[in-house]
């Protein structure tokens, strides 16, 4: 049985230091924002939370009608922003994706969903074998119980997902899950930008 998707948060990450490609979330994406992009993409799915390290543009801030959840785990990586926007709802699921996934959107969240079965704690989706953790449905429950602990660790996101009851999706279609890292990643997903 499918929980139905009222039960769930959408969280995006956006708090990655974009070392490869500084202001990313700010680039153009088709006319827009990156992070609009992918929050254009996920916001009727439901509240959306966007875990951050450091306060977004005018342009960016004046259009997100969400909440924005410090990473009270600076320096730890995708882990620490799950965690601590993980803290700081009460969905029961949460939907994550990563703010560089410009055709990340309901559809996918459809497929994850329709995967889920109450035994589960994890479904993620899967491209080509390699489990893509960033873009997956959670039991915030069981994830912040084994998340914790991680952070003491390795700190990697797989390493959690390997101690969770979970599913793969797989998802044939490369592009749907493509995160954009450089600037020459954006510019064969989306064009060459000015």
């Amino acid at each position: 049985m499918q929980p139905a998707a009222a039960n769930v948060a959408v969280v995006i990450l956006a708090g990655g230091e974009a070392s490869r490609f500084p202001g990313k979330l700010e680039s153009d994406a088709g006319g827009v924002p990156l992070l609009l992009r992918v929050y254009r993409n996920v916001r009727s799915i439901g509240p959306v939370y966007i875990s951050a390290n450091a306060p977004f543009c005018e342009k960016i801030a004046r259009e997100l009608d969400c909440a924005i959840v410090p990473d009270l785990q600076p320096g730890r990586g995708p882990l620490g922003g799950i965690i601590s926007t993980f803290e700081s709802l009460s969905q029961p699921l949460c939907f994550t994706v990563a703010g560089d996934a410009p055709f990340v959107d309901r559809s996918i969240f459809n497929r994850l969903l329709e995967a889920w079965e109450p035994q589960l704690e994890a479904v993620l989706a899967d491209r080509e074998g390699r489990l893509e953790p960033l873009c997956a449905i959670y039991s915030r429950e069981a994830f912040l119980r084994e998340g914790r602990s991680e952070l003491g660790r390795s700190g990697a996101v797989r390493a959690v997902v390997e101690r969770l009851a979970h599913r793969r999706v797989s998802f044939p279609d490369e592009r749907a899950l493509a995160g954009i890292n450089t600037i020459a990643e954006r510019d064969a997903l989306l064009g060459p930008h000015l």
